[in-house]
């Protein structure tokens, strides 16, 4: 399996399918359209309805239900972005923009304009998790972007759980899109039908399933826990195909990531590394996958050395600017704060470790599945096209 994945955003990204979805829905992109879906698909469908499904990478649903119901439509299998992870892809999927543009660099971000570290999705300062409100900062003042469903010409919906389809992230990233929540696999599918049955205008709606993301984190992907959340997922999907027959909708499912379950004894913890923490001016950022360094100016070549003998079998170390430069956050103008927000030197874990940096009111969470990285289990999620 190569280590490193590098996002192709030429035409085989999730940045591309992005672009092809906003010039069939009468918008348009500064990307090239995904070559697997031909525009003209989209434009001609009356509703489109994009699910994404947190964390089925291409090669484990090839794994887990090969013979199922999405498989039978999988017509491409796509790289997601760097780092593959839900706060920088789904931003993807939210707004149409690459992370060179948007911004969003991973879970845990360093925000100059705040002067603190803050974790994105849930808008919280680390440590401590208050809102980032309690700084007198409104959401709005760091996107500095429109959402997706702002420039199509479709009215747009937007399906996510309950618990956060109200949360400030997914407010901002609405748009004037009407928010529907859900409890369950059944309540999404049931509402997105419900939704694609309703007019004759053009619909646009984007989907949400968190399940199988909170599950591998949890059990991993190896897991008889994932499994059977796979084959829920694999049969609730066909019968929804079903429940919405002669609608007129294209219907894509994707995902933002796929995972890597952690070796036994292959979590690195920072708090074991004294000398390796001395070193940094502030916390890891990102993933427990993909991590920023701020390294002390005058450190670099001890920073170096370290990474290179004592997590040689661990992590490959990248200078964030060569990161940059090579494309993996997307082509084209970066975002005014983009290398603020990835760290003097990235470290990219090698299959099976993570790395993570606990502060001291911070709890523990153990997670057996982690993504964020660039190997092909993380980094490539597949396409279903169906048209119903």
């Amino acid at each position: 399996m190569p280590l490193h994945v590098q996002p192709d955003y030429e035409g085989g990204s999730i940045v591309n399918l992005m672009a092809t979805l906003a010039a069939g829905l009468g918008a348009s992109a500064p990307y090239a359209p995904l070559a697997e879906l031909p525009i003209v698909e989209v434009r001609e469908a009356r509703n489109v309805v994009l699910l994404v499904v947190d964390g089925l990478g291409a090669r484990w649903l090839a794994r887990l239900a090969p013979d199922g119901a999405l498989r039978a439509r999988q017509r491409a299998v796509l790289t997601s972005v760097f780092p593959s992870t839900t706060a920088t892809a789904v931003t993807t999927f939210l707004t149409g923009l690459a992370p060179a543009q948007h911004g969003l660099t991973g879970w845990h971000m360093y925000f100059r304009e705040l002067g603190a570290v803050a974790a994105i999705l849930p808008l919280t300062l680390r440590p401590g998790g208050q809102s980032i409100a309690t700084k007198g900062v409104a959401p709005e003042g760091l996107f500095g972007y429109a959402p997706f469903v702002a420039k199509i010409a479709a009215s747009g919906f937007v399906v996510s759980p309950e618990s956060i389809v109200n949360s400030p992230f997914n407010v901002r990233h609405s748009g004037a899109a009407r928010r529907v929540g859900y409890r369950s696999l059944d309540g999404l599918l049931d509402a997105t039908a419900a939704i694609v049955r309703r007019g004759r205008e053009r619909q646009y709606v984007y989907a949400y399933y968190s399940e199988i993301d909170a599950t591998a984190h949890k059990h991993g992907m190896a897991s008889e826990a994932i499994a059977a959340e796979v084959a829920k997922l694999d049969a609730a999907f066909g019968r929804f195909l079903a429940s919405i027959a002669g609608t007129d909708t294209l219907v894509l499912v994707t995902a933002d990531h796929g995972f890597v379950d952690v070796a036994p004894g292959h979590q690195i913890e920072l708090a074991d590394h004294g000398a390796l923490a001395e070193m940094l001016v502030l916390p890891l950022c990102g993933e427990p996958r993909v991590a920023y360094c701020y390294v002390h100016p005058g450190c670099e070549a001890q920073f170096e050395r370290y990474v290179a003998t004592v997590f040689a079998d661990a992590a490959s170390l990248f200078r964030s600017q060569d990161l940059l430069a090579q494309g993996w956050f997307g082509p084209g103008v970066p975002h005014p704060r983009l290398h603020e927000r990835v760290g003097h030197y990235t470290l990219v874990m090698k299959d099976g470790y993570a790395i993570r940096d606990l502060l001291l009111d911070e709890r523990r969470h153990d997670q057996i599945g982690v993504h964020g990285g660039a190997t092909e289990d993380e980094m490539l999620v597949p396409l279903v096209v169906a048209h119903v």
